[in-house]
């Protein structure tokens, strides 16, 4: 099921959206704390995110699923959101230096067909950042945030999704570990369970965030058939001795 644009925008906007933003963004800014001069792609929801980036990057693009919707991003300034079909990026290749996918693959039909298209747009070592809800977490299990609603992954799922884009993975990671209550004392005490929660390890986090780099390789299989050695053929005109 995908989510609306609404209720994603109003789901950031409360208390507990606040937080989630910050818990995940302090992943997300620690692995990339600078993209000065850089093109930064947002595909899903990014816009909370999108904002640290705006004014650092050479260009930074919002683009949003036509299932889910968009809203203008960002609030001054020229617009720069699009409504896109998420297998089919509108931008040439190798373009992009780094993409952030957020909300986007667990309600895709097709997710290794956008994985690919990410791939597709990054410049050779470009990286991407992947969020995305954790089976095993208690995020995943409430329906009242947005990381409650599609398909939840496992990192063995996210892991070979990665790998058969041609992706190599640098980094993984958690977040959400803190449980999605909105009571104020919860909130209140999310950064401090977060800091725990990453500390000791605990397996119940509510997302994955995945570091990738895109990899670009060499046609081996068949460098190594050219050098098996000419193929001897004979003349298709040479006489056979016979008679017709």
């Amino acid at each position: 099921m995908t989510l609306d644009v609404h209720e994603l925008n109003t789901f950031y906007a409360s208390p507990l959206g606040e937080i989630s933003r910050r818990l995940i963004g302090r992943v997300l800014y620690a692995r990339w704390e600078s993209c000065a001069g850089l093109s930064v792609m947002g595909l899903g929801y990014c816009a909370p995110y999108l904002d640290r980036f705006r004014d650092e990057a050479q260009r930074t693009l919002a683009l949003a699923p036509a299932e889910q919707g968009a809203l203008p991003w960002p609030q001054d300034g020229r617009s720069a959101t699009a409504l896109i079909v998420d297998d089919m990026l509108p931008l040439p290749d190798g373009c992009i230096d780094r993409a952030l996918v957020a909300h986007a693959l667990e309600t895709a039909e097709h997710p290794s067909a956008v994985m690919e298209e990410v791939w597709r747009v990054l410049a050779p070592e470009g990286r991407a950042i992947i969020v995305a809800p954790s089976r095993r977490g208690v995020w995943a299990r409430v329906d009242g945030t947005p990381f409650g609603h599609g398909q939840p992954f496992s990192r063995g799922q996210l892991r070979d999704l990665v790998r058969d884009a041609a992706f190599s993975a640098v980094f993984w990671g958690e977040a959400l570990y803190a449980p999605p209550f909105r009571r104020r004392v919860f909130i209140d005490w999310g950064p401090a369970i977060e800091r725990v929660g990453a500390a000791m390890g605990l397996p119940f986090a509510g997302v994955h965030i995945v570091e990738a780099i895109k990899q670009v390789y060499r046609p081996v299989g068949l460098r190594r058939l050219a050098h098996k050695g000419p193929l001897r053929l004979g003349s298709a005109l040479a006489p056979t001795g016979g008679r017709f």
